[in-house]
């Protein structure tokens, strides 16, 4: 009877992490941005982020929680972001993004991880976000899109 609960329990937490994934994606894409849901994001060690996207030169790794008043992802997850830009996006690092997002009620909250902390390993053995915080991410206006010089 317990398991049968717990299974119950488990595939209800899955579908609240895919719905968020899900409406991440749509929300992306309406800002403008090109972007997919990662269907083999699981718990494994593979570096893969929940949410790619894509804007202009920029590539975001996004790794998606669905909280009510706070979200904390793990070292391991955000490591796991950095893996997959650093091994997997062949450009600059100043246009790759690892972000952690928390989907508190209506309420998206974006923070971007720095490629600083990460060499010099001073991520946190966990991040937090709070309801009340502020990200350090606005999807609306983060990295335009750079307008080309003109060509005389």
């Amino acid at each position: 009877m317990s398991t049968e609960i717990d299974r119950v329990k488990l595939r209800r937490w899955r579908k609240r992490g895919f719905y968020s994934e899900a409406a991440l994606v749509k929300l992306l894409k309406k800002k403008g941005y090109s972007a997919v849901r990662v269907p083999a994001s699981n718990p494994s060690l593979n570096p893969l982020p929940d949410v790619i996207a894509r804007k202009g030169k920029h590539t975001y790794a996004f790794e998606v929680k669905n909280a009510t008043y706070y979200a904390y992802f793990p070292k391991i997850q955000i490591d796991k972001l950095f893996r997959f830009l650093d091994e997997f996006i062949p450009t600059n690092n100043d246009y790759k993004h690892p972000v952690v997002a928390a989907h508190l009620g209506k309420r998206w909250l974006f923070k971007e991880i720095t490629w600083t902390d990460w060499k010099k390993d001073k991520i946190p053995e966990k991040v937090r976000i709070l309801k009340r915080d502020r990200g350090n991410l606005n999807i609306d206006k983060s990295y335009q899109e750079e307008t080309p010089e003109p060509q005389t």
